[in-house]
């Protein structure tokens, strides 16, 4: 089972506050709403967002950023304790921090504090850079970028950087292996190049390709990722670019959408992945995170965690599993080998999400599977089961198992469904006690025939009918 690997993330940490509450109506002295019932909740933003989101994937994160002694920065320091490992650079003036008013899911007000700005690069700060395998550079043009410029121009040109360049900050060093602006961002960088109008028109995509493979080659950049909201991301390295679109369409709040798309592009390039691989994941996992409710899904008043590694760490299915369960949702587990993922596992997926408001698959580990089906199997290893399960779209969480039943991970998990494919129809599971201990239920849904993992590995040993179609 392969660990994912550490990320540095370097780049200017904020505390943002969201004031959440109703307005239903206007007040009596000015045509503004009244927002009522508040409730106010502090969390990372900026680089640090990006650093806890990268960490919740489950790999080992470093923050490098401008942390003082103001109040702001000791409320962060406290968010950020046990989730990232932090190197601090000193900071003039308050750390920045935003505030948004919201009534319901939608924005009312924002407003900016601080002006503090990470000054001087430091001898351990140098080093984490030299010695990192894979940054991420989350640049909000508050110094911290600027005071290690040196250190990431060598780095870029030996190990994977990703820069997510934002309208205050300067442009990449040359040499990043990917820069993700959004399209917004990407005209705006693209302008300061014009030295004369450019041609004007042209859909929103053409601008985006056009914008991309300008900074492609201004940028000295090998690749731009101009990202397009719910339409997905568009991935240009200077020539034809390639369109990799959103699998849903995803409505809610989009804050730290961008830190989302960043962070998982960023650490599947620590791993080894190829760009096109890496940007495409990304775009799933910024869909999902604003159809979960981005920001306002996280928790950040408990900072207990489990030792970061693993191919997909229990505690993150079960703050899915927690999550909707708290917000009066149904949350629906599925289990299984998942051995040579084929038309049978993804029909029972399928239907096992729309029972419910999310669904958390648990799969057998290595050891488990060998238990179960003998010294042969499995015939994929766990963390690429794990990699083909979270890529299916009505899959929200994966939390692996090492006994041979799952009885102890469903305690955990406690879930409302516990979906079955319907060739259990005339079998006692015996799991389903437990189930109904809670409350929960098992459920059997229709299974399509035919459909085996065993099966399509005996096909695939027999070779081809004669005929030349597949057994």
């Amino acid at each position: 089972m392969s660990t994912p690997a550490p990320l540095l993330v370097v780049g200017d940490a904020l505390l943002d506050h969201d004031v959440c509450g109703r307005a239903e109506r206007l007040a009596p002295d000015a045509p503004v709403p009244v927002v009522s019932g508040a409730r106010r909740v502090s969390r990372p933003g900026g680089a640090a967002l990006a650093a806890c989101l990268a960490a919740a994937d489950g790999r080992p994160v470093t923050l490098v950023t401008g942390l003082g002694e103001d109040d702001s920065s000791t409320c962060l320091t406290r968010l950020l304790a046990d989730r990232v490992r932090l190197i601090r650079l000193p900071l003039t003036g308050p750390l920045s921090s935003k505030t948004r008013v919201l009534a319901g899911s939608r924005p009312l007000l924002r407003l900016d504090d601080g002006d503090g700005r990470a000054v001087g690069p430091t001898d351990e700060a140098r080093r984490a850079v030299t010695e990192a395998g894979a940054v991420l550079v989350s640049d909000y043009g508050r110094g911290t970028a600027d005071a290690l410029r040196e250190a990431l121009a060598e780095a870029s040109a030996h190990r994977p950087v990703v820069w997510d360049p934002h309208p205050r900050g300067e442009a990449p060093v040359r040499g990043v292996r990917l820069a993700t602006p959004s399209a917004a961002e990407a005209r705006g960088f693209a302008g300061r190049f014009a030295t004369a109008p450019e041609p004007g028109g042209g859909t929103a995509l053409q601008c985006a390709a056009r914008d991309a493979g300008t900074l492609v080659r201004r940028w000295g950049a090998a690749s731009v990722a101009v990202t397009l909201g719910g339409r997905g991301a568009l991935l240009s390295h200077g020539e034809t670019p390639l369109l990799l679109p959103s699998p849903v369409t995803a409505e809610g709040d989009a804050c730290g959408a961008g830190d989302r798309f960043a962070a998982a592009a960023a650490g599947l390039l620590a791993d080894g992945e190829l760009t096109e691989t890496a940007v495409r994941a990304a775009v799933h996992a910024a869909t999902r995170y604003v159809s979960e409710g981005g920001v306002r899904s996280l928790t950040w008043e408990d900072t207990a965690r489990e030792p970061a590694g693993g191919a997909e760490p229990v505690d993150g299915a079960l703050g899915t599993a927690a999550r909707v369960r708290a917000a009066g949702g149904t949350v629906v587990a599925a289990g299984g080998c998942f051995d040579l993922l084929h038309a049978g596992h993804v029909a029972l997926l399928e239907a096992a999400r729309r029972a419910g408001d999310c669904l958390v698959v648990c799969v057998n580990s290595d050891a488990s599977v060998r238990r179960r089906k003998g010294p042969g199997r499995p015939l994929v290893e766990l963390a690429d089961r794990v990699r083909v399960l979270r890529a299916l779209e009505c899959v929200d969480a994966v939390a692996v198992f090492d006994e041979d039943t799952p009885e102890r991970l469903l305690g955990e998990l406690r879930p409302h469904i516990w979906a079955k494919g319907g060739d259990y129809a005339l079998t006692r599971l015996p799991e389903t006690p437990l189930v109904e201990s809670w409350g929960g239920q098992v459920v059997l849904f229709p299974y399509l025939d035919g459909r085996s993992t065993t099966g399509l590995a005996r096909r695939a040993a027999s070779g081809p009918r004669p005929s030349g179609r597949p057994r």
